[in-house]
């Protein structure tokens, strides 16, 4: 069976192992393993502390197959971007122009290149080995997060974000890269995204200052922009049906679009409640419910419940999983709209 818990330090040679199978662009994942320490350091700090304020800090979350006690996903929610090192993105848009002469008026999309400095929450990071997808798996990844977020609003920003993954090949090539960053940056676009993770002060230093138009750059440029990747389209689909919406920024490396809401518009936030854990029950019926605990060592699963006033009953094995007792609270979820 499958948990999603808040990462541990003792976590860091499995999660190592697990990122190496990422694919080029899950550009959060492009990281060394020093900075992959630096990542479950400050995790492990934020979850145990008790300033209810964002400040940057990563909470990163893991799926483990407790049958053989292996990591086999990982999803992140970082509290804030932005910051001391800004956050940069492309707004797409539209211009009208018109010949009174001529008796000609026509419209001119533009890329306005945008740095974020006092940003929103954004999730991200969201990636399960290719044996562990489908099954609901990487809905409870993703719903996870938000189980967190609901019991500690105030960890997080109004709004929350999510980049989208844009059209990357496996080997590397995109085609929005090469329509545009390939001719500032001198490199390939798996290169530019590794650097990303570790200094983005290059970016302003390289890219263009100035509006980019769209009918300038070669049509397999212009076909991807807001287009997500095949592998992505099922987790921006669940975003959407979450209550997100696509906005007009997208990746200034990839072209893939960014999604937005705001924080107690999120339905998976509005469906969470806290109950009581009155007792054990063996034989309980019904689709499960996304379950977890309110504590720092946060762990949640999916399970069958039955619902005993203002408490629940839940099966002894849940129980087990997320290591409570009678009288604790407990976070419920329903996870579909």
């Amino acid at each position: 069976m499958e948990i999603v818990r808040a990462v541990q330090a003792g976590d860091l040679p499995q999660l190592w192992e697990l990122i190496g199978q990422s694919t080029v662009g899950l550009t959060t994942l492009q990281i060394t393993r020093e900075q992959l320490l630096d990542r479950v350091e400050l995790a492990v700090f934020a979850f145990n502390r008790k300033t209810e304020k964002p400040s940057g800090e990563p909470y990163l979350f893991v799926m483990e197959d407790t049958s053989r006690g292996k990591l086999v996903g990982l999803s992140c929610v970082f509290s804030k971007v932005g910051g001391f090192e800004p956050s940069y993105h492309y707004r797409v848009l539209q211009k009208r122009q018109h010949c009174e002469s001529l008796h000609v008026t026509h419209e001119v999309t533009e890329l306005h290149l945008e740095k974020i400095h006092d940003g929103p929450t954004e999730i991200g990071s969201l990636f399960l080995t290719e044996n562990y997808r489908g099954k609901g798996r990487g809905r409870l990844l993703s719903l996870a997060r938000f189980l967190f977020m609901a019991q500690h609003p105030l960890r997080f920003s109004q709004h929350v974000i999510a980049e989208m993954r844009g059209v990357v090949s496996d080997d590397g090539d995109c085609p929005f890269w090469e329509g545009i960053g390939r001719h500032f940056f001198k490199m390939d676009f798996p290169q530019a995204d590794r650097l990303s993770t570790v200094d983005k002060s290059f970016i302003e230093d390289l890219m263009p200052q100035h509006p980019l138009y769209l009918c300038l750059l070669h049509p397999s440029a212009r076909e991807v922009i807001g287009v997500v990747h095949e592998q992505t389209k099922p987790a921006l689909k669940m975003l959407l049906d979450e209550g997100f919406v696509v906005t007009d920024l997208i990746d200034i490396f990839d072209g893939g679009p960014l999604v937005r809401c705001q924080r107690e518009k999120i339905g998976a936030i509005a469906r969470t409640r806290v109950v009581t854990f009155e007792a054990v029950q063996e034989r309980i019926e019904g689709e499960p419910i996304l379950v977890g605990t309110t504590g720092a060592n946060f762990r949640s699963c999916l399970s069958p419940v039955r619902f005993a006033g203002n408490g629940i009953e839940i099966p002894s094995l849940t129980a087990a999983l997320l290591d409570v007792h009678i009288g604790e609270s407990l976070a419920v979820m329903n996870p579909h709209p």
